[in-house]
């Protein structure tokens, strides 16, 4: 089984290719350069780096939310026409759940955080477990103060991994002192192999994947849904 993952989801781009209990080829950048000038090159450099053709693929995982909204569409409409083109299963795995595969086996909370601005952020709590990252909250937009209020109860060390980080250290070092721990530069984003390796998981465990009825999860509403229904109402 080949499956080809696709991250678009935050600032990062990356595509990668698994298969044969193995990550074949990847590809990561965090350029500042708009995902639809990087993600189509990008999926071609991995599959050739792969030395595989499109045909040759089983089926495709995204990352599906949360995360910057034109992001998440960029990534959707790739995947989604490539399945459909292709007649192969596609499948959304979590931002979040992909942040925390970066650290799975730690025995420490791993609590992705990606900037919702409005001092908000997008975020689940996780712990490990043999099965990979299992949620101990639902995902959620909350305020980073409420979050931190939700940690503190748990008393245990805690990993911060995403885009949040920068944002909101000083005011997680602030709040929970030693017992905040922060990811390395290389497992603070999202890695596009995680999201080929989760959506493996999935297809092996014939989980839905038709692509038909795969949407992003935003988690909360666009500010452009907020502005209209403030001038115009519900």
């Amino acid at each position: 089984m080949k499956i080809l993952g696709i991250d678009t989801a935050t600032r990062v781009a990356g595509a990668a290719v698994v298969g044969d209990n193995r990550l074949i080829s990847e590809r990561f950048i965090h350029n500042l350069k708009t995902h639809s000038q990087n993600i189509i090159p990008m999926i071609q450099q991995v599959m050739d780096d792969a030395v595989i053709k499109p045909g040759d693929l089983n089926g495709i995982a995204v990352t599906g939310g949360p995360g910057s909204f034109t992001g998440l569409r960029i990534g959707m409409s790739v995947a989604k026409t490539m399945g459909q083109v292709l007649g192969i299963p596609v499948v959304g795995v979590s931002t979040l759940k992909v942040l925390a595969w970066n650290c799975c086996h730690t025995s420490a909370l791993i609590c992705p955080i990606l900037d919702a601005r409005r001092n908000e952020v997008y975020t689940c709590i996780y712990r490990s477990s043999p099965e990979g990252p299992e949620e101990l909250i639902t995902p959620a937009a909350m305020a980073i103060e409420q979050l931190l209020d939700e940690l503190s109860r748990y008393g245990d060390p805690v990993i911060f991994l995403g885009d949040g980080v920068p944002v909101y250290r000083d005011t997680i070092i602030n709040r929970l002192g030693s017992q905040a721990l922060f990811g390395t530069m290389t497992n603070s984003f999202p890695r596009a192999g995680a999201v080929a390796e989760l959506g493996m998981i999935e297809l092996k465990h014939d989980r839905p994947a038709d692509y038909t009825f795969l949407q992003p999860v935003y988690l909360r509403k666009s500010e452009a849904e907020i502005t209209w229904e403030k001038k115009h109402g519900q």
